[in-house]
């Protein structure tokens, strides 16, 4: 089993998540998608990452999907095998989506089918302008999986996610950005250096605000109005207790810039 097809990178409290297949344009196969799992396990129980990188080896795709040539040597027992990778691939995604720490997707090239999915659950997006997005799911006559029918729905609107899975559509990065799947458009070989200074921005801010902001995000869809706002008052106090926040508004009073330790 290789241990390179996904890779796992920290230094100084940013790690960058790689898919490194760049001669299958990152297509995930199931070893691929075991490591990201466990790479996942790994962020989870590191309480020291303050921020998450997601990107793709080379300057060819962000994450093609699944490896449809694994699939065409498997049709005897595709359905075993969907089931295997998707059990691995949604546990990670599951906790990706929940991880402490900011996650950013550095998208510097084609995001398809899962990577597509991948991209959706980060919780910002930056792309390069030779980007391209696309669903692709039906187009091998399959469904969407990895979050996809969660996650994109609650980025764009319902006709408009309908047109990418139904006619898989082809986005650039301009599109992509207008429909609200990405924060921002770089030159392409501006990409990693766009990356790099919002990840450290991040990194260096309130991480225990932002980990409190990502929970009551994923929590609204399924809560009342009221318990919602009670939820918010609940974090809020809670975040009052910290060093950060105490640094934080001393800070403001003395017009001076806080120096925030995830604490």
């Amino acid at each position: 089993m290789k241990s390179n097809e996904i890779t796992l990178e920290k230094k100084n409290s940013i790690a960058t998540l790689k898919f490194n297949r760049p001669e299958a344009f990152n297509a995930v196969n199931t070893n691929a998608i075991r490591l990201f799992h466990d790479h996942v396990n790994n962020l989870t129980c590191d309480p020291s990452i303050r921020c998450v990188i997601v990107t793709g080896a080379g300057n060819k795709a962000f994450c093609a999907g699944g490896d449809i040539s694994e699939f065409s040597q498997n049709l005897n027992k595709l359905d075993y095998l969907v089931r295997e990778m998707t059990g691995f691939l949604h546990i990670g995604v599951s906790r990706l989506a929940r991880l402490h720490a900011p996650v950013i997707a550095s998208i510097n090239g084609v995001a398809a089918g899962a990577g597509l999915s991948l991209m959706a659950i980060c919780d910002l997006a930056i792309a390069c302008k030779s980007a391209t997005f696309t669903s692709a799911y039906t187009k091998v006559g399959l469904s969407p999986d990895g979050s996809s029918t969660y996650f994109l729905q609650r980025l764009i609107n319902r006709r408009r996610l309908m047109e990418l899975y139904l006619t898989n559509r082809v986005l650039n990065s301009n599109e992509a950005l207008e429909w609200g799947l990405i924060n921002k458009v770089v030159d392409d070989n501006l990409l990693e250096e766009e990356t790099s200074k919002l990840a450290l921005s991040l990194a260096n801010g309130p991480t225990l605000a932002y980990s409190s902001v990502k929970k009551l995000l994923n929590e609204t869809w399924t809560e009342t109005l009221e318990t919602q706002m009670e939820r918010e008052t609940i974090e809020i106090a809670k975040m009052t207790q910290t060093q950060d926040a105490q640094n934080g508004i001393k800070s403001f009073v003395k017009k001076e810039k806080p120096n925030f330790n995830g604490k």
